[in-house]
C-alpha cells in the first residue's frame, strides 16, 4: 500500500532526487558548453576516484547505520538508536579526515605512475580532497534519520547541498578559465567542498530540532541495557564493509572506465585528446542520465534497506514478500521505459542537452544500464535489509571483473571503441543484478515480479518503436530540434501511459491512492 511508510519515503527521496538532478543536468549541461569535452573529460577523470574514496570511506554507513536505527527503533529502543548514531559520528570523523589525508597524498602518484593518463587532471584532484572529509562525517546524519524512516531531512540537506555546489562549481570553473582548462576543471571539483558543508549544516539543525521533540523517549528508552562502545562501532564495521564494497558499483564502473578506456581507445588508433573527449562523451554525458533516471530506484534501494531490517527484526515474512516485490515492480514501471526512450531519442537528446550529435552513440549504448543499474540497486537494498549484506558484495566482485574483462576487449577493437565500453557497463550491471536475484530467490525465498517485468518490457518496446517513428517522420522534418524533441518525450510519455492503463498493469484506483496519500 502507498501509505506503508517506506514508499512515501522513496516518494520524498525520489522528488528530492529529481531537483537534485534537475539542478545537477543544468549545470552539467552549463558546465559542458563552458569546458567542452575535453573539459569535462579532465572534470570526470578526477571524479570517479572522489566518488571511490567516497564509497569506500563513508557509502556503507548510512546503510550500516540505518539498519542498526531501525532495529532499534523497532524495538522501541529510541535512547539506544541515538547512542549508535553518536558513536558513527565519532568513528566517521576519524575515517574522514585519515581518507582525505590518503586521497591528497596519493594524487601525485596516481599521476606519476600514469594511472592518470591526463597530468593536467592532478589539480581537480586535489581540490576535492576537503570534501571527502566533511561527506563521510555527513553520512552518520543522513544514515540515522535513513534508520527512523525520516527521508524529509536527507532529502531537504541534498537539495540545498547541490545548489550550493552547483553555484560555486559554475562560478570557480567562468572565473579560473582564461588560466586553462585545468584550472577550470579543479575550480569546478572544488564545488563539492561548500556543498558537503551546508549539507552537514543543515542535517545539524533537523538533529537538534527532533533531538527535542524525541527527548521524552529517550529517558523512557534509557533504562534499557547499555551497549558498549566497542560492540557498536564492531557492529557498524561488520555491517558497512561488505554494503561499502557492494555500493561501490558507480565508482567501480567509473573507476574502471578512467583507467582502462582512455590507454584501450588509444590501442585503437585515438590520440591522447581524442582518447579523452571520447571519455568524456560517455563518462561526463552518457552516464549522468543513466543517473537521472535511476533516481527512483536509489531512494526506492534507500527507502526498502531500513523497512525491510525492521520487518526482518519482527519475524514479518509476509511484509518482507509485499516490500520486495512492490520495489522491484515499481523499479520495473520506472526503469525500462527510461531505458527505451533513452534509446530511442539519443542523438536528438545529446544535441538538446549539450549541444553535440557525438555523445549520441554512446548514449543510446549506455541506455540498457538504467533498468540494469535500478535493478542491481533495489535488489542490493532487499538483500542488505535481511542482513546479508555479504551476498552484494560477491556479486558486485564477480561483475567488476566481467566488466574488466569485457571493456578491455572489446574497447581496444577499432570498430567498436566508445561503443564497446558502454557494453562492457551494461554487462557489467547485468552480471550483479542477475546474482541478486538468484539469492533472493533461492535462499531468501522472495518471490519477484519476474513476469510483471516480462510484460512491462513488452509495453517499453512498443512505446519506443512508436516514439522513434513519431519523431523520424513526423516532427523532426517540420520542427526544429528543441521542439521536436520535447514533444517527443511527452509523446512516450502518453503512450507508455495508456499502453499501461489498456493492458491493466496499472489502474485509475492505485493512480488516484498514490495521488491521495503522496502527502501523508
Amino acid at each position: 500500500m502507498i501509505k506503508d511508510k517506506f514508499l512515501r519515503g522513496a516518494l520524498i527521496l525520489t522528488l528530492a532526487g529529481l531537483a537534485v538532478k534537475i539542478i545537477g543536468s543544468v549545470n552539467r549541461i552549463l558546465l559542458s558548453r563552458l569546458l567542452g569535452g575535453e573539459g569535462i573529460g579532465l572534470y570526470q577523470i578526477a571524479y570517479p576516484i572522489y566518488l571511490l574514496i567516497i564509497s569506500i570511506s563513508a557509502a556503507g554507513f548510512p546503510v550500516a547505520i540505518s539498519i542498526l536505527v531501525a532495529r532499534k527503533v523497532a524495538q522501541e529502543d529510541y535512547w539506544g538508536a541515538n547512542r549508535i548514531f553518536k558513536v558513527s559520528l565519532c568513528f566517521m570523523a576519524v575515517t574522514g579526515l585519515s581518507f582525505a589525508l590518503i586521497l591528497y597524498g596519493a594524487a601525485g602518484l596516481l599521476v606519476e605512475w600514469q594511472i592518470i593518463r591526463d597530468a593536467r587532471a592532478y589539480l581537480a584532484l586535489v581540490s576535492l580532497t576537503p570534501a571527502v572529509f566533511f561527506a563521510t562525517i555527513l553520512a552518520s546524519f543522513r544514515g540515522y534519520f535513513q534508520g527512523h524512516q525520516l527521508m524529509t531531512p536527507p532529502a531537504i540537506s541534498q537539495i540545498i547541498e547541490q545548489f550550493v555546489r552547483v553555484m560555486t562549481m559554475l562560478a570557480l570553473a567562468y572565473y579560473l578559465l582564461p588560466r586553462g582548462l585545468e584550472y577550470a576543471a579543479a575550480g569546478a571539483a572544488f564545488g563539492a567542498v561548500p556543498g558537503s558543508i551546508t549539507g552537514l549544516v543543515v542535517l545539524s539543525c533537523f538533529y537538534v530540532y527532533y533531538h527535542k521533540s524525541w527527548s521524552q523517549k529517550f529517558a523512557a528508552a534509557k533504562e534499557a541495557a547499555i551497549e558498549p562502545v566497542g560492540k557498536i562501532a564492531w557492529s557498524l564495521v561488520r555491517l558497512a564493509i561488505p554494503v561499502s564494497c557492494a555500493n561501490l558499483m558507480i565508482p567501480v564502473v567509473t573507476g574502471i572506465d578512467m583507467l582502462i578506456v582512455p590507454s584501450r581507445l588509444e590501442v585503437a588508433g585515438f590520440t591522447v585528446v581524442e582518447a579523452t573527449t571520447a571519455f568524456g562523451y560517455l563518462a561526463g554525458m552518457a552516464l549522468p542520465l543513466v543517473m537521472m533516471a535511476t533516481i527512483p530506484t536509489t531512494s526506492l534501494a534507500a527507502s526498502v534497506v531500513p523497512a525491510i531490517s525492521e520487518a526482518h527484526a519482527l519475524g514479518n515474512k509476509s511484509a518482507i514478500g509485499d516490500k520486495s516485490y512492490t520495489a522491484v515492480r515499481l523499479c520495473c514501471l520506472v526503469t525500462l521505459p527510461a531505458a527505451v526512450g533513452m534509446w530511442a531519442l539519443a542523438t536528438p537528446i545529446s544535441r538538446l542537452l549539450y549541444g553535440t550529435a557525438a555523445a549520441g552513440p554512446s548514449i543510446a549504448n549506455l541506455a540498457p544500464s538504467i533498468f540494469l543499474l535500478g535493478l542491481h540497486q533495489v535488489t542490493t537494498g532487499i538483500l542488505q535489509g535481511l542482513g546479508m549484506t555479504l551476498t552484494p558484495m560477491l556479486n558486485m566482485l564477480v561483475s567488476a571483473l566481467a566488466k574488466i574483462f569485457f571493456v578491455w576487449n572489446l574497447t581496444a577493437l577499432p570498430q567498436y571503441n566508445i561503443v564497446g565500453a558502454a557494453w562492457a557497463s551494461n554487462l557489467n550491471f547485468a552480471v550483479a543484478a542477475g546474482l541478486n536475484i538468484f539469492f533472493l530467490m533461492k535462499y531468501a525465498k522472495v518471490s519477484l515480479p519476474l513476469k510483471a517485468g516480462g510484460r512491462i518490457l513488452l509495453l517499453s518496446g512498443i512505446m519506443g518503436i512508436v516514439v522513434a517513428l513519431l519523431y523520424q517522420r513526423v516532427l523532426q522534418p517540420l520542427l526544429s530540434l528543441v521542439p521536436a524533441t520535447l514533444l517527443a518525450v511527452i509523446a512516450a510519455v502518453v503512450v507508455y501511459l495508456l499502453l499501461l492503463l489498456l493492458t491493466g498493469e496499472i489502474d485509475k484506483k492505485q493512480i488516484y491512492k498514490l495521488l491521495q496519500n503522496r502527502g501523508k
